[in-house]
This record gives C-alpha cells, structure tokens and sequence, in this order.
C-alpha cells in the first residue's frame, strides 16, 4: 500500500481498523473454509513502511497461516471501504499462505 494510505488508516481511531484490511487466519484443514474463519488476533503496527503484524499467542510450528490481502488498486480504494461505500466482499483478493 501507498505510505500515505498506511499514515492515515494508521491515524484512524477506530479499534481494529488494520484487521479488518489485512487480517491474518489460520488455514483449515478443509480448505473450502477459509472464508468462514476467525481472524487471528494480535497487533499491528507501521514500521518503516511496512505493516507488521505480532499474534497474540505465537504462530504454531507446522501450522499453515494466511494473510488476505484486498486489492483496492483494482476498481476500489482503502477510502471507499473505510468511508462505506464499497464492501469487502465486492473488493478482489489474494490470499498469501505462509507457514510457521
């Protein structure tokens, strides 16, 4: 994302705010239900310009995660999402997989 996005969600006050953007889960075993996932909890914070995520309980070894990444580059910005009018499910992603 743009620095100048990543400022000012950053800014933004509402609870979460980084979570609902780019939230990370843990990958079921039946991969068909992913989208039916808890979000992981945890922090994020900017560093440099990057946004670094810390669960709040450590990421198990062995254990496949990922991180959703909504491309608001393709027909929706950040600020049509945080403004209301446009929804998450109408954004396309990529789901970016990595493991502990």
């Amino acid at each position: 994302m743009d620095y100048g996005i990543i400022s000012e969600i950053n800014r933004d006050s509402v609870p979460r705010v980084w979570q609902s953007l780019i939230p990370v889960y843990k990958l079921p075993a039946d991969t068909d239900l992913k989208d039916y996932q808890p979000a992981q909890p945890g922090v994020y914070k900017i560093i440099d310009s990057a946004v670094v995520f810390t669960p709040d309980t450590p990421f198990i070894n062995g254990k496949t995660y990922f991180m959703r990444y909504y491309k608001f580059d393709e027909g929706h910005s950040t600020m049509d999402f945080l403004k209301g009018s446009s929804r998450l499910r109408n954004v396309p992603y990529d789901d970016l997989i990595f493991k502990q």
